[in-house]
């Protein structure tokens, strides 16, 4: 499974708009090599879908956790999926 390619969906809540939380974000996973996208929900959460290996989706989720310097994380709620984001690239979305 070390190269296989994974999709998770993360939803992420705290204080996680207004913050550069998706800058963050798609800074994050676009350094390490992953496709996807990210977005903020309209009950103040942030939403994002990342494709993958496993060791960067795991890095990701650490990242997630703490977010940009003026975020404050509360919870990270992640969901296996079946992937349908193959790139190229990570991308903030509406």
């Amino acid at each position: 499974m070390g190269n296989a390619v994974l999709q998770r969906r993360f939803v992420v809540r705290g204080r996680v708009q207004g913050v550069f939380y998706r800058a963050g974000t798609e800074e994050k996973a676009s350094e390490l090599g992953l496709a996807g996208w990210v977005r903020n929900r309209t009950d103040g959460s942030v939403e994002l879908v990342a494709t993958g290996p496993l060791e960067s989706l795991h890095e990701l989720e650490e990242w997630l956790h703490v977010g940009p310097r003026h975020a404050l994380v509360e919870s990270v709620e992640v969901w296996e999926e079946e992937v349908t984001e193959k790139g190229p690239g990570f991308r903030v979305t509406r």
